[in-house]
């Protein structure tokens, strides 16, 4: 049991965030919200993995797989005729989480909002990809930016990618 810095209450570890050094409940940061429960629908397989810092080691230009569990297969259906998809997906590999911190891309100091970090309070992450062909519930994609074994939790129609 550890306390929340917020409410100074007594919390177990699976009730706790650590957001720059400082253990924050879920009732804190949630306005005592309950958690919604999702489920993913397959998983990625690539070569990605993380980098040391933001980042991977492999190259999210390469080809990806999504591979959807047998029962999405009815879902699948008129989505080979499209060009562009996007992929929700869970980040499943968390790592220490800060509300402040310098932008990747540029350098700035920027809040989570303004970024692409995988370390969110939601663990969802979103990317438009590439779709380029689609065997059974196989979908092939370029440009996924989500490392191996990610869970995914939707596919929705995407529009043309910034890649």
């Amino acid at each position: 049991m550890l306390i929340c810095n917020k409410c100074k209450k007594e919390k177990n570890l699976t009730h706790l965030e650590k957001i720059d050094g400082k253990f924050i409940c879920h009732s804190c940061l949630y306005n005592n919200y309950k958690p919604y429960q999702i489920y993913p629908i397959g998983f990625v397989k690539n070569q990605l993995v993380r980098g040391h810092k933001f980042g991977f080691k492999g190259s999210p230009h390469e080809i990806s797989k999504i591979e959807l569990f047998k029962s999405q297969e009815p879902f699948l259906y008129g989505l080979k005729d499209e060009k562009w998809i996007m992929v929700v997906f869970y980040f499943h590999k968390q790592r220490q989480i800060r509300s402040i911190f310098s932008r990747g891309l540029d350098g700035k100091k920027v809040g989570i909002f303004a970024s692409r970090t995988p370390e969110r309070l939601s663990r969802i992450g979103i990317t438009n990809v590439e779709l380029i062909k689609i065997e059974n519930t196989i979908l092939y994609v370029k440009n996924l930016d989500a490392i191996d074994g990610t869970p995914v939790l939707d596919i929705k129609l995407g529009e043309k990618s910034r890649w």
